[in-house]
């Protein structure tokens, strides 16, 4: 399976990007997918990803009511609504697959696939 993100760039704060994450090589409709974002200095974290058995969708508490995960399994691929963007979201953002599971995965290592990521840099 190949994840590739894209869309990130440079912004200014305040601002709003879209990324996408494309797949293939694999039954895109059985994997869950999530986002994560690695800035400088800190671990990788979590940003959004959703639980498959019960609905609902996971959010950082410091992108929650800002970023919006969204799925079209038609295109194979994942996108990630990034509004009101702040300086604190520069980072790099990755996308990530692994086999349906009954809860939220926001561990990095629960995740199976990796894109190579994208960067995004938000000016103050």
């Amino acid at each position: 399976v190949q994840l590739q993100a894209s869309g990130g760039g440079l912004v200014q704060a305040g601002g709003s990007l879209r990324l996408s994450c494309a797949t293939s090589g694999g039954a895109f409709s059985t994997y869950l997918m999530g986002w994560f974002r690695q800035r400088p200095g800190k671990e990788r974290e979590c940003v959004a990803t959703v639980n498959w058995s019960g609905g609902g969708t996971y959010y950082a508490d410091s992108v929650k009511g800002r970023f919006t995960y969204s799925r079209d399994n038609a295109k194979n691929t994942v996108y990630l609504q990034m509004n009101g963007l702040k300086p604190e979201d520069t980072a790099v953002y990755y996308c990530a697959a692994r086999d349906r599971g009954p809860s939220y995965y926001t561990r990095s290592d629960a995740y199976t696939y990796w894109g190579r990521g994208t960067k995004v840099t938000v000016s103050s």
